[in-house]
This record gives C-alpha cells, sequence and structure tokens, in this order.
C-alpha cells in the first residue's frame, strides 16, 4: 500500500546537496515534487520532498539522508 508523505530536509552545509541529490534520484519514481529553497541569511538549504511511495521505500529513503553529514530531515505520513 502506497502513502503521501512530506519530508522536510534542512542542509547546513552546501557540500552535502550533490550526496542528497544522488539520493533522491534513487527514488524519482516515487517523487511527485519538491521544492527547494536557500536561507542565505542562516547558511542553509530546505529541501521538501512530496512522496508517494510504500512505507518501506519511505523510510528507506528517510534513513539514507539522515546518515548525511550536517543534514536533518523529517517525514509527516
Amino acid at each position: 500500500m502506497k502513502n503521501v508523505a512530506i519530508m522536510a530536509i534542512i542542509v547546513e552545509n552546501r557540500d552535502s546537496v550533490e550526496k542528497i541529490n544522488k539520493i533522491l534520484h534513487e527514488y524519482r519514481e516515487f517523487i511527485i515534487g519538491r521544492m527547494g529553497l536557500p536561507y542565505s541569511e542562516k547558511k542553509i538549504s530546505i529541501i521538501s520532498i512530496i512522496l508517494d511511495a510504500p512505507k518501506d521505500k519511505i523510510d528507506e529513503l528517510s534513513a539514507k539522508i539522515g546518515e548525511i553529514q550536517h543534514v536533518k530531515s523529517n517525514t509527516l505520513y
């Protein structure tokens, strides 16, 4: 069964963006939409991802993103 979820990602170091993009590319079939916002005042980037995927795939993606240094993420189902 598929679930719709929103994943919020805060990137504190721009060097991490390439790793995030590579992982997101692996899960592209489940991504409905994506929005990235640079917040230059705080020197961070905020990425929101809308997913339609089985819960195990969402959890898997969330775990991979969570392993990246200087990156925080949270997922809402």
